[in-house]
């Protein structure tokens, strides 16, 4: 069985303050709770929050000696130089982060990161130890006419590209968050969301094997909430959710990590 993952995904809410609140208030709880903490002791589930830049530091020494993953939100290809208001793979380790999202939509749409930038921060990611969550999904007007299948078969394979199967299996965590329901209030019902994520693992069956595709987690994101939470995690080919908004309360967010025990 594949362990879940279950991601709050801040954006550009709390700073270092609000950071420290939050852990003050979360970790607590997330550690007290016998249900979750068993999960987790058993490899059966992990939990993270992928913060803003500048609250990381704040995250790692909130999240104390607990086992919640601290993560970021993006980072450059190169280890350092001359890119004024970028951020490397070896500056997130060195305040914590062990998780980095790369290709989130709103980078891909709104700062216009290439496929080619992407695929070069997913080998930066691995190179330098940090396990990347590699963001696919696809337009409102792309699913409209038709062409979901196609715009994630290329997002994917375009960052996956030249990459070692293992490493996909062990080290690549795959997020489906359709961009009309990202931050909407609109969701991909669960059948839809297994349709796309099965769709996902089976190209990477036919990429990198079989035995690779069953050991990939595949996260699905797109306003999830602790009411959905359930339903998302009942389909065959969604190991975990990739949470907004829903993540930046405590108890929203505990509620949707105890969704996930399994």
């Amino acid at each position: 069985m594949r362990r879940r993952f279950i991601a709050g995904n801040w954006k550009m809410f709390n700073g270092p303050a609000a950071t420290a609140e939050f852990m003050s208030d979360f970790v607590p709880k997330l550690t007290s709770d016998a249900g979750i903490s068993s999960n987790i002791d058993r490899g059966m589930m992990e939990v993270a929050i992928f913060a803003p830049f500048v609250s990381l530091s704040a995250a790692s020494v909130g999240k104390g000696s607990s086992h919640l993953i601290i993560g970021a939100q993006n980072m450059h290809w190169e280890k350092s130089g001359a890119f004024t208001g970028e951020v490397s793979a070896p500056m997130l380790k060195e305040v914590g982060c062990t998780h980095v999202i790369i290709g989130h939509s709103e980078r891909r749409h709104i700062f216009r990161e290439t496929s080619e930038e992407l695929h070069n921060k997913l080998k930066m990611a691995l190179e330098e130890g940090l396990r990347p969550v590699f963001c696919v999904g696809e337009l409102l007007e792309e699913r409209e006419s038709g062409a979901t299948f196609d715009v994630i078969r290329k997002q994917l394979l375009s960052g996956l590209k030249s990459m070692d199967g293992k490493d996909v299996a062990e080290k690549i965590i795959v997020a489906y968050e359709p961009v009309w329901a990202i931050g909407t209030g609109k969701t991909a019902s669960s059948e839809d969301a297994q349709e796309v994520c099965a769709f996902i693992r089976k190209l990477i069956a036919d990429t990198f094997g079989e035995g690779i595709s069953y050991k990939t987690i595949i996260l699905y994101g797109g306003s999830v909430k602790p009411e959905n939470t359930a339903s998302i995690l009942s389909m065959n080919d969604i190991d975990g959710v990739l949470v907004g908004g829903a993540s930046l309360r405590p108890d929203s967010f505990l509620a949707i990590v105890k969704a996930a025990v399994q």
